[in-house]
């Protein structure tokens, strides 16, 4: 009777995995209000006031042991009230494991900076606060660093128009480049729809195109 239950006994469950192990160490830390696992990485939602604090406990404490920031770069939601998303990719190479941080913010409240924390931040917190405007408090480099010093908005927000703001040329009597508003000039475009290569050459098998419309009566004005 003892060896039918035993058979009959469900199989153990497996053991988590090291996803999973991550995971539920990342959810006891201070500030961390959700953790996820996606695509066999570990996903954790922080405030943002505690980012600092977590992101020092992420790289010092043995069972993390974070010690690279591989990425930072932001994510612009505009229907939220809290509009962007700041994401921290971490790497552990003593460990063999990732694990990528999301804290939330809009215009106006910042982000702590964590430059003390990996020095390298200094250039992913200029890139999102050039490309998003993500203010990053104790930053003491927030320039610009991929558009000009002079250029306005903030590129990578959905709101941002696409043609931009201003154009650049080089003036050859003022012998500089010079900033001017955008103009979409379409003088020289023609749109017939009769053959997508005329604006290049007459190729064979097009003499059709054009046998047409000189038979095609004018139209009267």
């Amino acid at each position: 009777m003892a060896e039918e239950q035993t058979a009959d006994a469900p199989p153990p469950p497996p053991p988590p995995t090291r996803e999973q192990v991550l995971a539920a160490a990342v959810a006891t830390l201070p500030g961390v209000t959700a953790v996820s696992i996606e695509k066999n990485e570990v996903v954790a939602s922080a405030e943002r006031d505690a980012v600092l604090a977590l992101m020092t406990t992420l790289r010092d404490d043995p069972r993390f042991a974070f010690e690279q920031l591989m990425d930072l770069c932001g994510v612009d939601w505009p229907d939220r009230a809290e509009r962007f998303e700041v994401v921290y990719n971490l790497l552990s190479v003593t460990l063999n494991q990732r694990v990528r941080i999301v804290v939330t913010t809009d215009e106006t409240n910042p982000v702590p900076s964590v430059h003390t924390v990996w020095p390298v931040a200094t250039w992913w917190e200029r890139e999102c606060w050039d490309l998003f405007g993500v203010v990053f408090s104790g930053q003491p480099d927030l320039r610009r660093i991929l558009t000009d010093y002079g250029f306005e908005g903030h590129p990578l927000r959905k709101d941002f128009p696409l043609t931009g703001h201003v154009e650049v040329r080089y003036d050859e009597e003022r012998k500089q480049v010079v900033y001017e508003p955008v103009r979409l000039t379409q003088d020289f475009r023609r749109f017939d729809f009769l053959s997508p290569w005329e604006a290049l050459t007459t190729l064979p098998g097009d003499e059709k195109v054009y046998t047409e419309r000189a038979a095609a009566p004018t139209p009267k004005v």
